[in-house]
């Protein structure tokens, strides 16, 4: 049976992961916060999650390190040298709805060795490939590695009690993951509102993977639209993970889970605003089968949008993305790639 709440969209729901670990009735519990949240919301703020504040602040004090580096320190690691769509982003030069987002950002992925397709094999094996990163700071590589190691047990545990939460197999989609994932790491700064007045810091969109967990600071500017069509605000929890079902959830579901649209308004002024979205994907080859839950029969079909067509195999849907958002790399490495206008 199907847990409902009425929304408060003074905050989104708070889950505290840590009750899986309790008895039956805490657990219970859990289940149907996850359940609701993830049905009716697609969006709720993750607690007990078991990361420390150590391991957070080593983070942090890289990624702030990075961002307080020289331009020309920051602009040798520029995205535009990378077929894999890895490294230092310049403020503007992402797109999200064909307009430009004020911010600027290090694309970090598993490290890996550059996987150029061949004959016959698909595309997506370019998002594969190493990172970029600044030898000024070695300090960096540690940190970010080791947190989208650390975040992608967060996220395999969330994903297992989700599944339970809804009535189906616990490790469904254990297979999809493995030593093979697609984890993507942002490191972002907003740095205050754009020159021409625009508030875009992140366009409208959808995440296309299976969960985000993101760490904001506590500046505020993140979106979410709710249940009543409007984006409301979502507050900060010192400590806390805002976490988002991806499409592959909701085409997995057939629509029963939400993946919910969200923005970001940049902050006013010259204010800064840092914030660190981890994607918890799954391999470039892995095919999304149908999840197998008991209220599959109230599902009611996913949300259809024909200029944002979702592929059965995950990194065809990544390659889309990535080739609208960053429109330089597309140009300079994958012309042959690009849909003609």
């Amino acid at each position: 049976m199907t847990t409902h709440t009425v929304p408060s969209y003074d905050q989104l729901p708070i889950i505290d992961l840590s009750a899986a670990d309790g008895g039956p009735r805490a657990r219970a519990r859990l289940h149907a916060q996850l359940h609701s949240a993830a049905h009716d919301v697609g969006f709720f703020q993750l607690v007990g999650h078991g990361v420390t504040r150590a391991e957070t602040d080593a983070l942090l004090t890289a990624m702030r390190a990075f961002f307080a580096l020289p331009e020309a320190d920051r602009l040798a690691l520029d995205n535009v040298g990378s077929p894999h769509f890895r490294g230092y982003t310049r403020t503007g030069d992402e797109r999200t709805g064909g307009a430009r987002d004020w911010r600027d950002q290090l694309d970090i992925g598993a490290e890996r060795p550059a996987r150029v397709p061949g004959p016959g094999e698909p595309p997506y094996w370019w998002l594969q490939g190493p990172n970029q990163w600044p030898a000024a700071l070695p300090g960096l590589r540690t940190a970010a590695l080791a947190w989208i190691d650390r975040l992608s047990e967060v996220a395999h545990r969330l994903l297992r009690e989700l599944l339970t939460a809804i009535g189906a197999p616990a490790g469904f989609y254990d297979p999809v993951f493995g030593d093979q994932a697609h984890p993507h790491l942002k490191l972002v700064r907003y740095p205050g509102s754009a020159d021409d007045g625009t508030g875009q810091g992140v366009g409208a969109h959808k995440d296309y993977g299976f969960l985000t967990l993101l760490l904001q600071d506590t500046v505020g500017g993140l979106q979410v639209q709710r249940e009543d069509g409007r984006f409301h605000d979502v507050p900060p929890i010192e400590g806390a993970f805002v976490v988002n079902l991806g499409e592959l959830l909701e085409v997995a579901t057939n629509g029963y889970l939400l993946a919910t649209n969200h923005r970001v308004v940049s902050p006013p002024g010259a204010t800064e605003r840092f914030s660190v979205p981890f994607f918890y994907n799954p391999r470039l080859d892995a095919r999304i089968e149908p999840l197998p839950f008991p209220h599959a029969a109230e599902a009611p079909g996913i949300t259809t949008d024909p200029t944002n067509p979702l592929y059965a195999e995950y990194g065809y849907n990544e390659l889309k993305g990535k080739l609208r958002a960053h429109p330089l790399v597309a140009q300079r490495h994958h012309g042959n790639l690009l849909t003609p206008a």
